[in-house]
């Protein structure tokens, strides 16, 4: 531990760096990332000596398996929240030390996200997100243009009157006729007429509530990238989830928020949360003359210069819901919504599929290369009959599933001993159920609701041992790469019935815990080619990086797997130049999902911008700004599925 300590107090000096980029959101140069390095450390060590199981300890020993979050264990805290933040928008609430009043314009709502999101952090240790941000929001921009109405009435009622020569009609009745008469399809921004007539004044205050919406849109955006939760050194890792509906409000929602992602944040920087995530449906928004397809563009042109949003597909054959109708005001409660890079929370044992209200528990990842180094051990002659060490991969796979299974139950009826009050803000509604709690009640009837996650990382790897090829290289490795996540779905739907709970197979993101098997795999097994040769794994069930291909060929190989990795999975594709003058190359892009079942993308690229005078591309390893000859470059790249920032020259 005193070796340990010593590494973090390096970080001061600008060492350490595996420890600092263990978590991308973190910041560990400031006293407070610091100290939750040291918290962290500690009570990691303090789990492992007193809450996991000696069968836990033995595969964690052996590089096998690894429970994501030990440090948060001790704490009983959940993963991941999908906010009903709509009942905190009518409702109100309580947050800290005060009321929240029940939300009346835009840019109240906007403002309770934030809070919201930041508070329920602090209460768990994975991220946020709101699963219908446009649904959510809709209803206050309507109150606002209401309000922009009732002021223009106030102001030009007498010269209104004055101008027509009689006072037979209200005023505000001949605007709400106007309105029935008239029905508002879109918000635009125009020159109103400065005559004091209804038609007039129904333009001006729809120009105001443009005007509000976009300024509330980009306050959501700046507070998400300023607002620190956990000691104040991490900002919230937040998502939201929009793109399906077709209201005048909702979609002036989705514009103004697009508009200011397009735009950026502070001096024109790229935004790094919230994770936006547009979701994409057949006869909404994927199609010329759909509703939301001008939305749909418009997204395409946003991501190609800001990351962002990701696009999730509502048609491919896992996320449908048959219960989602175009005429249903709440459909959103029948859409898949993610949260992050991937984290997927839809199923439920235990009532309706909805991803409102709910999110994962915990979740614990296998070592896929190690259990084929193991296999391999065991059976290291393949000369006489190929691929022989799968059979004992697989029988080891068994061993490490059956033991991850045991180990999230365990870890679940420990979180179940939590009280309400332990999670004042989650426990007050936000987690679904749990307004009928008093404050002493256990919490353990509303986990089963949540998600245990069975991960894996090095698929490729593994393949590689197994096979001496990766399935990007090879159709017969693909074909035992897809028998063996199949084989992990099948045993987690034993797991549910034999535990009765929402268990499913997620598509790691690895960040720092690829990194750590890799490395012990090496001390242990030597270096070998294309597996333990570099410093990381790759995540899940992705095609190597290094690997090139087209997007089309990776779409073909890593879209397959989506359908068993119900627990959260992703498809990347990384561009190899600037594509913010090619928008339609983008929706291309996306168009692969239809094409091959994939449930979610993002599109990875580099964003450089000059800090001295704004200049902006695509090239990976800018170091001198090509306008103005300064070496202020600001990089952000993707880690997983969120972009990070790399500090300026």
């Amino acid at each position: 531990m005193n070796e340990l300590f010593n590494n973090i107090t390096k970080l001061i000096n600008g060492d350490g760096e595996e420890i600092a980029k263990e978590n991308a959101n973190m910041n560990s140069d400031t006293p407070a990332g610091l100290m939750m390095k040291f918290a962290s450390e500690t009570s990691k060590l303090y789990t492992k000596q007193n809450l996991l199981s000696e069968k836990t300890l033995k595969f964690m020993n052996d590089n096998i398996i690894y429970p994501h979050d030990l440090d948060y264990y001790p704490t009983k805290s959940l993963t991941c929240l999908q906010h009903p933040l709509d009942k905190v928008f009518a409702e109100g609430t309580r947050a800290g030390h005060c009321a929240i009043r029940p939300s009346k314009r835009i840019e109240t709502t906007s403002a309770i996200a934030t809070v919201m999101l930041q508070g329920v952090q602090n209460e768990m240790h994975g991220g946020q997100a709101i699963p219908a941000f446009d649904f959510y929001m809709a209803p206050y921009v309507k109150l606002t243009f209401e309000e922009e109405i009732d002021k223009l009435v106030s102001m030009y009622e007498h010269d209104f009157y004055e101008a027509m020569g009689t006072a037979e009609v209200p005023f505000k009745d001949a605007i709400n006729k106007y309105l029935e008469n008239h029905p508002i399809t879109e918000y635009v921004i125009r020159d109103a007429d400065h005559e004091f007539t209804d038609v007039a004044i129904v333009q001006m205050a729809m120009n105001n509530t443009v005007k509000r919406t976009h300024q509330a849109m980009e306050s959501f955006i700046h507070n998400m990238n300023t607002m620190h939760s956990r000691g104040g050194n991490q900002v919230v890792f937040s998502s939201i989830n929009y793109g399906t509906d077709t209201s005048p409000e909702g979609r002036l929602v989705m514009r103004e928020l697009l508009n200011s992602t397009y735009e950026g944040v502070g001096n024109g920087e790229t935004p790094i949360f919230p994770i936006q995530i547009f979701k994409l449906k057949n006869g909404v928004n994927k199609h010329e003359g759909e509703p939301n397809y001008d939305l749909f563009k418009l997204a395409c042109k946003v991501t190609a210069r800001r990351f962002y949003p990701n696009f999730l597909n509502l048609d491919s054959s896992f996320n449908k819901d048959e219960k989602w109708n175009a005429e249903d005001p709440k459909r959103y409660m029948h859409e898949v919504a993610t949260m992050g890079c991937r984290t997927r929370v839809y199923e439920d044992i235990f009532g309706e599929s909805t991803s409102v209200g709910r999110g994962n528990l915990s979740f614990t990842s296998i070592n896929l290369p190690g259990l084929a180094f193991k296999a391999l051990e065991e059976q290291p002659d393949m000369s006489t009959e190929k691929y022989l060490a799968l059979e004992t991969f697989m029988e080891l796979l068994d061993e490490a599933l059956d033991a991850t299974a045991e180990q999230l139950y365990e870890r679940y009826q420990f979180q179940c001993t939590a009280t309400k009050k332990s999670f004042p803000m989650l426990m007050s509604g936000m987690w679904t159920g749990s307004e009928e709690l008093d404050e002493d009640d256990q919490v353990g009837d509303l986990l089963k609701h949540g998600t245990l996650g069975v991960g894996f990382i090095g698929l490729a790897e593994a393949l590689i041992l197994l096979t001496g090829k990766h399935h990007g290289e090879s159709k017969e490795a693909q074909e035992i790469g897809l028998s063996i996540i199949k084989h992990m779905n099948d045993k987690v739907q034993e797991y549910k019935k034999k535990y009765q709970l929402n268990y499913s197979v997620l598509a790691t993101p690895a960040e720092g815990l690829s990194g750590k098997f890799t490395q012990k795999d090496r001390e242990k097994y030597g270096v070998v080619k294309n597996v333990t040769d570099k410093d990381y794994y790759t995540n899940s069930n992705h095609v190597p990086v290094w690997y090139n291909c087209t997007a089309k060929h990776k779409a073909e190989i890593e879209g397959p797997y989506h359908k068993y990795t119900l627990g959260g999975h992703i498809f990347y594709v990384e561009l190899d130049g600037d594509a913010t003058h090619n928008p339609k190359a983008i929706m291309e892009l996306v168009r692969l999902m239809d094409k091959n079942d994939i449930g979610y993308m993002a599109l990875n690229h580099t964003r450089n911008r000059c800090l001295n005078c704004g200049y902006e591309d695509a090239e990976k390893n800018l170091k001198v700004c090509p306008e103005c000859g300064e070496e202020a470059i600001d990089t952000i790249q993707r880690i997983t599925g969120n972009p990070t920032r790399k500090p300026a020259n």
